[in-house]
């Protein structure tokens, strides 16, 4: 085949790929420890956890990425390549090679017998030989193959692959980031590494060291002057042997470490004479035992990917299915349908082989009779038709109904019929059981309609049970029933613009869904009711979180004004100001050049300007150019401060400035937020669809946006209702600190309080300077901040940030205890606490992983101290509507942000409702130190913060 190309080497690369696929002898050796670690930390912010509790991510990352290898590849031969526990060749020549590594985390260690029967169901080989590591074994495989005349591609995202490469070896660095595969070649290698050969590579790397590996390379010398080098003396040795050309501390520090050095190169040397076969026979590609992953997917529960590779559908054998009862009820209408039991099967149980009785309520005599049995009820689990996801912004179409476990009723809003006596039904005292339930009540609210009922949501039940799980019903139908529902797509069609929306589809298309949604919840009651018994959530459930969902509904019908000219006014002054700064960059940088543009920002700052001498790459190779690493150079020159402000001033204009306005909605005139229960592991609300809590404070360009919040008219006020320093008191009262204690009970402000204590001075002669250190401890050291972070953040030296927080020890010595304690008891129970009993799970509290555990110990402190601060804010919201509605005033909560409330109050009406708020709020639970709450109004949010 020949090609004719003008391409770049990662197209010609490509090409030579897909020419590749013509031909058999096409190896692929995987490192199977670097793409499992790298599959475990790619869900490291949402971990895949079944409904065992087991952390799958390792698996399914790892899975999922050897599937769409064979799927995409179809390589001839192929092999997974794993290191051998056995101390390595490299432990005889340097006893502390590979030292500082952490233990493996312990999910990954459960993930790995799973990840062998994987390999092994797919029918590929699993290598490895004691005394060597996965990237020896797999190197000496390649060169051998190279000789049989086989194209090799090493999977791996290990830089270090690069001094093996050849003219028939690749390394295939897998997709990340949705960023495609890379191919490596002899080109790519090169121009990485600018060097002209890749053996060179290994020189690169003595010089410059691993610290992930502990190799020492020479002090002083990084990536960028190791390329120097070898650009000038091509290899190591021949550095070593021209040190006098060097000069200074360079010099100095090349001659002393010349052994360290050599050292360094032999152990980034990856050995290519391993004593093993090449079996060209056993690493041949085959079929994969489709009943073996079959067992596998089910067991981990596996269900999309299982349908996805198997293109069947499985479930979890060990829970036998159960046959539903109906509790003794008949159904309410004849019905020519048959019911069946619910068979007991291997496979999913759906809607198919499931008995049920579902049947469509469009005649007024038939919604009779359905409102008649409804209203003897005292539960009824219900789901709702909508026209759209977003409460403010849909239409209310259809209500399944379900009083047991195997019939339901939907009813077709869009019918011509009188709903009056359904309307009625949601202001008696019935318990409504459903799954995100504030949909419903926003939408009653909406419509006029009064609800006076209690709720059962179980969304927030597992929310309570299981914080950092998925909460979607499809997915607890799954996991805890054993019952896969039908998909959306299998009614609308599939995602996308050709997909029909829930308005356009008759009745009968809609009962199905909805009325198996309806008999779900009713079913995932009854197991979420135990459980919440069993962990003693059930107070925090039915008292705090079942409460909140109509005040919430309330907040977000309510909605807040917003004056949409103040911001069009900010926006054009914003534009001035970016437009100036970003003159000025180009005029520091003698160039002119994206400014938004990371890549071209980094080549400008660090290889035109050269700002600093080593600056920061990321994994992708890239210049550094992140809001922190750059803030840590703001004393380099003044070009990285105009940077830093042309960023904000960008963010704040589109995030905000230009967007908030875009979100008012038409009919009311107002911003709607959505407020969600199930997100945040600490109990705290979430704001989305606007995200109205990230409005930014602290700066004053952020303040300006808050001025757009505004009162309906001038005959009203908004008024902001701020906890002072809630978590702070949260934490004197859980430790039973005496002097922390004290300082809240008189009133004395606790940073100086505290910098008296720590620096040994009356209060009256605390200075602001150490006013500011101690808030700073205050803040910062309950939850995990030591003297490093403490002398970064305070610009003071680490022994003096030390000395700080030593004495803060010694005068609060009984918050450490607690903070100690609180580590121990999660060790012991697997969890921790908050004050009404909201539960942190923390699985990895006894990890052998340093960093794990220690993450693990840090929300072993501070989940307590933030969930408890979440419980007072959603009690104090309760109580602050109930008092509201009680007395029959006419003042609005708006918003909660944070720690803060905002109300729209009648003027009339502030004098009487500032106390009303003021003591719903300090009472919302009882501690040893008193809640303060400070107040304010205005005609803006800004003027009353």
């Amino acid at each position: 085949i020949t090609i004719v190309t003008k391409g770049t080497p990662q197209v010609i690369q490509q090409i030579k790929l897909q020419t590749d696929l013509m031909e058999e002898k096409r190896l692929f050796l995987l490192d199977a420890f670097a793409l499992i670690y790298r599959a475990y930390f790619a869900f490291s912010k949402n971990p895949r956890i079944n409904s065992k509790g087991e952390n799958t991510s390792a698996v399914y990352g790892f899975t999922n990425t050897l599937y769409e290898l064979l799927r995409k590849e179809n390589p001839s031969h192929i092999a997974v390549v794993f290191d051998v526990a056995a101390p390595t060749v490299r432990h005889e020549t340097f006893s502390d090679y590979k030292a500082n590594r952490e233990a493996m985390p312990e999910d990954i260690k459960w993930a790995l017998p799973w990840i062998h029967k994987i390999i092994e169901a797919f029918n590929i080989p699993a290598l490895g030989v004691e005394g060597y590591e996965a990237d020896d074994v797999i190197g000496t495989l390649a060169k051998k193959a190279e000789q049989k005349g086989y194209t090799t591609y090493m999977m791996t995202p290990d830089k270090d692959y690069g001094q093996l490469v050849s003219e028939h070896i690749f390394m295939y660095k897998p997709a990340r980031f949705g960023n495609a595969v890379e191919i490596w070649g002899v080109p790519e290698v090169c121009e990485k590494f600018e060097v002209d050969r890749p053996e060179q590579v290994i020189d690169i790397l003595g010089m410059w060291g691993d610290a992930v590996d502990n190799i020492p390379g020479i002090p002083g010398v990084g990536e960028k002057t190791a390329k120097k080098f070898i650009k000038t003396y091509g290899s190591l040795e021949n550095l070593l042997a021209n040190t006098q050309d060097l000069k200074g501390k360079m010099k100095e520090k090349v001659e002393a470490n010349k052994d360290q050095a050599l050292l360094s190169k032999h152990l980034a040397t990856i050995i290519t004479d391993v004593p093993i076969d090449f079996d060209e026979q056993s690493l041949i590609k085959e079929a994969h035992n489709k009943q073996t992953l079959k067992e596998i997917f089910a067991e981990l529960e596996f269900r999309q990917m299982a349908e996805r590779i198997l293109g069947e559908k499985v479930t979890t054998p060990k829970k036998a299915a159960s046959t539903p009862s109906s509790n003794g009820q008949t159904s309410l209408f004849e019905t020519d349908e048959p019911t069946t039991s619910r068979l007991t099967t291997s496979e999913v149980l759906t809607l198919e082989i499931r008995g049920h009785n579902f049947q469509l309520i469009n005649t007024q005599a038939k919604l009779t009779l359905l409102c008649e049995l409804l209203s003897k009820q005292k539960s009824i689990a219900f789901s709702a038709c909508f026209s759209g996801e977003l409460a403010h912004h849909n239409s209310l179409l259809g209500l399944a109904f379900a009083t047991n476990n195997r019939e339901a009723y939907y009813v077709d809003l869009k019918a011509e019929l009188s709903f009056t006596k359904l309307w009625e039904l949601f202001s008696k005292g019935i318990l409504w059981v459903g799954h995100h339930t504030k949909m419903m009540l926003i939408k009653l609210k909406e419509l006029g309609h009064e609800f006076n009922g209690s709720l059962f949501d179980t969304e927030i039940a597992h929310y309570l049970l299981n914080p950092e799980m998925r909460h979607e019903l499809p997915a607890l139908s799954a996991a805890y029933l054993d019952y896969e529902m039908l998909k959306e797509e299998s009614i609308l069609g599939k995602k996308g613009k050709s997909q029909k929306s829930w308005e356009v589809m008759e009745a009968d298309a809609c009962i199905d869904f909805f009325a198996e949604r309806a008999l779900i919840a009713h079913q995932l009651q009854q197991v979420f009711m135990k459980q919440l018994k069993e962990t003693k959530t059930d107070q925090l459930f039915f008292d705090v979180e079942m409460p909140l969902i109509p005040v919430l509904a309330e907040m977000e019908v309510t909605g807040i004004c917003l004056d949409k000219e103040n911001l069009a006014n900010y926006s054009g002054t914003l534009e001035e100001e970016i437009a100036s700064l970003e003159k000025s960059i180009h005029e520091h940088a003698g160039q002119t050049f994206n400014v938004s543009s990371p890549k071209q920002l980094g080549v400008v700052l660090f290889e035109d300007m050269q700002i600093v001498e080593k600056p920061k790459k990321t994994k992708s190779g890239q210049y550094a150019t992140n809001e922190d690493t750059l803030s840590k150079l703001s004393d380099k020159h003044p070009i990285i401060e105009e940077i830093l402000m042309y960023r904000q001033l960008n963010k704040l204009k589109s995030t905000y400035v230009d967007a908030l306005p875009q979100l008012v909605n038409e009919k009311t005139g107002r911003i709607h937020t959505t407020y969600d229960q199930a997100v945040a592991a600490t109990g705290r609300l979430s704001s989305n669809h606007p995200n109205l809590q990230n409005i930014p404070i602290r700066t004053e360009k952020g303040r300006e946006v808050r001025k757009a919040f505004i009162a309906k008219d001038k005959e009203h006020v908004l008024l902001a209702a701020d906890y002072s320093q809630v978590e702070l008191r949260i934490i004197a009262a859980l430790s039973e600190e005496e002097n922390m204690i004290e300082a809240f009970v008189n009133k004395t402000d606790i940073h100086s309080a505290t910098a008296a204590k720590v620096f040994g001075v009356k209060l009256e002669e605390v200075t602001r300077d150490m006013r500011s250190k101690a808030k700073a401890v205050n803040f910062g050291i309950i939850y995990g901040q030591g003297a490093f972070s403490l002398a970064q953040q305070l610009n003071i030296k680490r022994t003096e940030a030390k000395e700080i927080i030593d004495n803060y020890w010694t005068k609060y010595p009984k918050l450490s205890a607690y903070m100690n304690n609180q580590v121990e008891k999660a060790r012991e129970q697997g969890y921790v606490e908050t004050i009404m009993g909201r539960r942190r799970y923390l699985k990895d509290i006894n990890s052998n992983n340093a960093v794990v555990r220690s993450f693990a110990e840090r929300n072993a402190v501070n989940a307590p101290i933030q969930g408890s601060a979440a419980d007072v804010i959603k009690k104090a919201m309760i109580k602050v509507a109930s008092q509201l509605k009680q007395q029959g005033l006419a003042t609005n909560m708006l918003l909660q942000v944070h720690d803060e409330l905002v109300f729209e109050v009648p003027k009339e009406e502030l004098e009487v409702v500032k106390p009303v708020i003021k003591q719903a709020m300090e009472s919302a639970a009882k501690l040893a130190v008193p809640l303060e709450v400070d107040m304010d109004y205005g005609q803006n949010w800004m003027e009353a913060h």
